[in-house]
């Protein structure tokens, strides 16, 4: 196995959806045969700005509109993590040793009939609402500490935005 420490991180973009509830919106990966739960989010494209692709993730992967979305706050800093060693090589390519993530705070301004997990490319086979701090234990292992930091910085809109 070549060395993973000299392969880039994947640059993308993550949104922890609010509903009124005070509640975040999570689906379940349909490639995975795992109990996992995660928040929208996925690649950023060559020139495109981390809000826009945040933005355009959250319409593929719910099926919600944009105008649906207010975006409340922006990680002070980019996020990462790691991808176990047996996934090294087989996601994305290979490219990637794991993910460099711009995350957002959003209100979603909708109801539930807005969201539409049956897009044209599904991502999700399920989705709900989960309290914050349900998130961790909800995410593959591997992600736990991302969520957790994720949470940490949010925490002070997370009160307000419902």
């Amino acid at each position: 196995m070549s060395d993973s420490s000299q392969l880039p991180y994947r640059p993308c973009a993550g949104v922890m959806l609010v509903n009124q509830a005070g509640k975040v919106f999570v689906g379940q990966r349909i490639d995975s045969t795992l109990d996992a739960w995660q928040m929208p989010q996925g690649g950023i494209d060559d020139g495109e700005d981390a809000e826009t692709a945040a933005l355009r993730e959250i319409g593929e992967e719910t099926g919600i509109d944009p105008s649906l979305v207010r975006i409340v706050a922006r990680a002070r800093h980019e996020l990462f993590y790691d991808l176990p060693s047996d996934l090294i090589g087989k996601v994305w390519k290979g490219r990637y040793r794991g993910q460099r993530q711009h995350w957002f705070l959003a209100r979603f301004t909708g109801t539930d009939d807005d969201v539409k997990i049956d897009t044209d490319h599904p991502e999700f086979r399920a989705w709900k609402w989960a309290e914050p701090s349900e998130l961790p234990a909800m995410i593959v292992p591997f992600k736990r500490k991302l969520y957790e930091d994720v949470i940490a910085e949010f925490a002070p809109w997370l009160e307000s935005i419902a």
